[in-house]
C-alpha cells in the first residue's frame, strides 16, 4: 500500500506536489472519461520526465496477431487490444521564446484536483522558466452532456516580467502503444488541415487479416482567446495539425486560450462526414461560450450523483473512497450505447486490452441496477445478446456444442491468449446468465427474457450439457480441465464454483422454458427446445457432482486442492508479496494460495442457498489462504464477513476495495486504474453493511454499520421506486421518494412503505 497524495476530500481527489519518481501513479489517479472517450492525467504542455500518455476511445481497437508457436486447435488467431489514439490534449507553452517543460522548470505551489462531484480537473502551478516567473491555471473536462467534446482552458499569469507567451495547441494522431509488439504503430494518416485558430487531423486503424472492422477518427480543434494576438499561424504535417498564437503579456497580466476538440468516429457517422460532424458539434458548443458549457457539465454530474451517492459520516478516507470509485466507474460507462462494455482498465491504461470481461455481469450490473435507469443495465444485457452468434462460433471451435461466451472479446470473438485462461475459465458462462437472472429479478421485466434472454440461457445451457462427462462408476456428472475465478489455481478437476454454476444454469434453463411454455410458446418453439433436452438439462443438474470434505465440513475448491501444503497468509514473509510480482508463476500455481474469491463467489451469488453456519465456516478456511490479488476479490470477501456479523474484517476489505487504486494497494495502479473492481466498493456497503437483497423478487434489507462510521445513507432505484435508505447507530430509515407503495423485508419482518412515507426500525426492537 503506497498513498501518493495524503490529503483527503469528500469530493476531490487533491495534488498538492508536483510528482516525478511517481507521475504514472498519479496519471491514473487523476484520468478522467465520459464514457465515449477519455484519458489518463497527462499534462497538456510538453514533459520531458517520465509518462504513459493515453487517450482512448470507447469501441476503437485493433486485432494483433497471435504469435505464438505452439498454436492449437480452436486458439484465437488475435490478441485484441484498446488503442492509444490521439493525443488531443496537447498544448505547447513557451515564455519569452523558453520552452515550459514542468520536468525541468522550477515550479513551486503545484495544484491539482480532480472534483468528482463535477467531472472537472484542475491544475495550477507557479514556474520558473530561465527567471521569468508565471503562474498558470489549467482546466480540462469531458462533456457528458455532448460526448464527442472534450474542454481545456489555458491561463497564464505572468508574476515578474513584460513579454510575450506563446501557445501552440495541437492535433498529433502519430501515437503508440505501450504495449505494442516491436514499437509496431496502428494508425495509418488520412488526412490533415489547419487554418487559424482551426485544425485537424483524421487517421484509421491499418488493415488486418481477420476481418474485423477498421476505425476512423477524425479530431477537430476550435481555439478561442481572450486578448488580440500578436500572432496567428498554423502548419500541418502528416498525422499532425498545429496553430501558433504568440500574445504580448505584462506583468500582472493574465492571458488565456480555449482548446475545445471534437472526436468522432466511423462507429457512428460516415468516414466521408466526420470531420463535417465534428465541426458542427464544436460551432454548436462554442456558440454556448465556456461558462455555459462549463455549468452544463456540473449540472449533468449533479444529477448522477442525485441517485447515486452513498453519504459516510465519520470517516473521510472511506467516503472519498466509495465517491472516486463511482466517480471513474461512470466515467467508463453509463449505458448510451449498447455496442460498448466496461474494460478492467477503461480508458486509464492499455494493460488487459481494454476488452470485455465477465467482471461486468459479476461485479458492474448491480451498481447500475440500482442507481440508474434499468434502460442502462439492459445495454449491458444487450451486448451479450448481440454477440450470441459469435459464441456459438466459439464453442464450436472447441468442438462443443451451444455458445461459449468470450473470456476477452470486443465483438463476441474471443481475443485472450493465455489458454488456460481462455479455453478453462468458463465459469464467465454462468456469470452470462447470473446477470439476466439478476436483471429480471431486481426490476422483474420478464419481457426481456421472452424476447432476447431465454436464447442466450439455453444456448449456455446446452454448452454445459455437450462439456460435462459422465463418470460412470460414480454415477455423476463431472467437468474436467477448467480453471474457476482463481487463477492461481489452473486446468483443474471439478472446480465446485463451476460446476455449481452449471448445475444452477441448467436448472434455471429449465425452469424458464417451463414458465415461457404457459406463457410464451414462441420463444420456445423459436429456439427448438425440446421436453427431451429438458428432461436431460435436468438429470444433468441433478447428478452434477460438488466436491466437498466431510471432516473439515467446508465446500472444496476442487478436486486436488486439499492435497496441497498449507500455509496461512499471514505466516507468509512480508516481502513475499504480492506473489504475482516475487514468486515464479510454477511456484504460485502449486501453492495454496488464492488469487480471488472462488468457493466465496458462489456462496455470494447465491446466498440464500447457504446456511450462516456454512457460510462462517467457508470464510474462515478460505480467507487465511486469500492474498487477494485480483483487485475483483475484496468486495466479495468483505460481504461475506458482514453476512457472518465480522464487521471488523468486513471494513478491511471494504477499505482494500474503496481505496486500491488511491493507496495502490496492489503496486500496479500505475498501469491504470481496475475501473471493474470499482463496482466493489458499493456492493460491500449496499449488499454487505446495508445487506441489500432481492432474493425471491423482495427487497430486503440487514443493516449493520462499521464500528468507525457514525452512519451512511444512500438511494437506489427499485423497480417504479426510488428509496432512501439511512443506517445509523440507533437503527434504519427508508424512506419512499418516488413510486409506488413498496413492500420491503427488514431482519426478516414485512413493511408497507407508502409513496412520500418512511418506516423507522430501531435496533431496541430485536430484544
Amino acid at each position: 500500500m503506497k498513498r501518493l497524495f495524503n490529503t483527503i476530500d469528500e469530493w476531490k481527489i487533491i495534488q498538492d506536489k508536483i510528482e516525478f519518481e511517481e507521475n504514472r501513479l498519479a496519471e491514473s489517479i487523476m484520468s478522467i472519461g465520459n464514457g465515449y472517450m477519455g484519458m489518463r492525467g497527462n499534462y497538456e504542455e510538453y514533459y520531458s520526465k517520465d509518462s504513459h500518455r493515453g487517450s482512448y476511445i470507447g469501441g476503437v481497437w485493433y486485432p494483433d496477431k497471435t504469435r505464438v508457436g505452439w498454436w492449437k486447435n480452436g486458439y484465437p488467431n488475435y490478441f485484441g487490444k484498446v488503442l492509444n489514439s490521439v493525443n488531443f490534449i496537447g498544448i505547447d507553452v513557451y515564455i519569452n521564446g523558453k520552452l515550459l517543460d514542468l520536468g525541468k522548470a522550477d515550479v513551486k505551489d503545484f495544484y491539482r484536483e480532480l472534483d468528482m462531484k463535477n467531472g472537472i480537473l484542475t491544475r495550477k502551478f507557479i514556474a520558473d522558466i530561465d527567471g521569468y516567473k508565471i503562474e498558470a491555471k489549467v482546466t480540462r473536462f469531458l462533456s457528458i452532456v455532448s460526448k464527442e467534446l472534450g474542454v481545456i482552458k489555458y491561463e497564464i499569469k505572468s508574476l515578474n516580467f513584460d513579454g510575450e507567451i506563446m501557445f501552440c495547441p495541437y492535433l498529433d494522431s502519430n501515437v503508440k502503444n505501450e504495449d505494442s509488439n516491436y514499437d509496431e504503430t496502428f494508425w495509418v494518416n488520412v488526412s490533415t488541415d489547419s487554418k487559424n485558430n482551426y485544425g485537424n487531423v483524421v487517421a484509421k486503424t491499418k488493415d488486418n487479416p481477420f476481418n474485423t472492422e477498421v476505425f476512423t477518427i477524425a479530431s477537430v480543434m476550435n481555439i478561442r482567446f481572450n486578448k488580440e494576438t500578436k500572432l496567428n499561424t498554423y502548419s500541418n504535417r502528416e498525422y499532425y495539425s498545429d496553430n501558433t498564437l504568440i500574445f504580448d503579456i505584462k506583468e500582472s497580466e493574465t492571458v488565456a486560450i480555449e482548446k475545445y476538440i471534437a472526436i468522432t468516429t466511423t462507429r457512428d457517422y460516415e468516414e466521408n462526414k466526420l470531420v463535417e460532424k465534428a465541426e458542427y458539434i464544436l460551432n454548436k458548443e462554442i456558440n454556448k461560450g465556456y461558462e455555459t458549457v462549463l455549468q452544463e457539465q456540473i449540472k449533468a454530474w449533479n444529477k448522477r450523483w442525485e441517485t447515486s451517492d452513498i453519504k459516510i459520516d465519520g470517516d473521510d478516507l472511506a467516503q472519498q473512497g466509495i465517491r472516486y470509485n463511482l466517480f471513474q466507474l461512470f466515467s467508463t460507462y453509463y449505458g448510451d450505447d449498447s455496442r460498448l462494455n466496461i474494460g478492467p482498465k477503461g480508458f486509464t491504461g492499455e494493460k488487459y486490452g481494454g476488452a470485455t470481461y465477465w467482471d461486468t455481469e459479476a461485479y458492474c450490473l448491480p451498481v447500475y441496477l440500482g442507481t440508474t435507469s434499468k434502460e442502462v443495465s439492459k445495454n449491458l444485457l444487450l451486448y451479450r445478446y448481440n454477440q450470441l452468434e459469435k459464441a456459438k462460433e466459439n464453442a464450436q471451435k472447441l468442438g462443443l456444442e451451444g455458445a461459449l461466451y468470450p473470456m476477452v472479446t470486443f465483438n463476441g470473438e474471443e481475443c485472450h491468449n493465455e489458454w488456460e485462461i481462455t479455453f478453462e475459465e468458463i465459469h464467465r458462462n454462468g456469470s452470462i446468465i447470473y446477470a439476466i437472472y439478476n436483471y429480471t429479478n431486481y426490476t422483474g421485466d420478464y419481457e426481456y427474457i421472452k424476447e432476447y434472454g431465454i436464447d442466450v440461457i439455453v444456448e449456455v445451457a446446452r454448452f454445459w450439457a455437450s462439456r460435462v462427462h459422465l463418470n460412470k462408476r460414480k454415477g455423476l456428472y463431472m467437468i474436467h480441465g477448467v480453471t474457476g475465478p482463481n487463477e492461481y489455481d489452473n486446468n483443474v478437476n471439478n472446480n465446485w464454483y463451476t460446476n455449481y454454476l452449471a448445475k444452477w444454469c441448467l436448472e434455471y434453463a429449465a425452469e424458464n422454458i417451463f414458465k415461457l411454455e404457459k406463457e410464451c410458446i414462441e420463444s420456445v418453439n423459436r429456439n427448438n427446445v425440446s421436453k427431451e433436452e429438458v428432461k436431460m438439462w435436468l438429470n444433468i443438474a441433478d447428478k452434477m457432482y460438488l466436491p466437498y470434505d466431510e471432516e473439515l465440513d467446508i465446500i472444496v475448491q476442487h478436486d486436488d486442492f486439499l492435497d496441497k501444503e498449507f500455509i496461512k497468509v499471514n505466516d507468509l514473509p512480508k516481502n513475499n508479496l504480492p506473489l504475482n510480482q516475487n514468486w515464479s508463476w510454477d511456484k504460485i500455481l502449486r501453492s495454496c494460495f488464492i488469487k480471488q474469491a472462488d468457493v466465496l463467489q458462489g456462496i455470494y451469488y447465491f446466498n440464500d442457498k447457504f446456511t450462516f453456519k456454512e457460510k462462517k465456516r467457508n470464510f474462515e478456511f478460505y480467507e487465511s489462504y486469500t492474498v487477494h490479488e485480483s483487485s475483483l476479490s475484496p468486495s466479495i470477501y468483505s460481504i461475506i464477513a458482514c453476512e457472518i456479523d465480522n464487521l471488523d474484517k468486513a471494513y478491511e476489505l471494504y477499505s482494500r476495495t474503496a481505496r486500491l487504486d488511491l493507496d495502490n494497494y496492489n503496486n500496479d495502479t500505475e498501469d491504470g486504474l481496475h475501473i471493474t473492481s470499482m463496482s466493489g466498493a458499493w456492493l460491500s456497503i449496499i449488499q454487505g453493511f446495508a445487506g441489500m437483497r432481492t432474493n425471491n423478487q423482495t427487497l430486503s434489507f440487514n443493516p449493520k454499520l462499521p464500528n468507525k462510521w457514525n452512519s451512511y445513507s444512500f438511494n437506489i432505484n427499485y423497480r417504479e421506486n426510488k428509496l432512501k435508505i439511512e443506517v445509523n447507530k440507533d437503527g434504519i430509515n427508508i424512506t419512499n421518494l418516488e413510486g409506488n407503495d413498496i413492500e420491503v423485508n427488514v431482519y426478516d419482518k414485512k413493511y408497507i412503505v407508502k409513496n412520500n412515507e418512511y418506516i423507522a426500525y430501531r435496533y431496541v426492537a430485536l430484544s
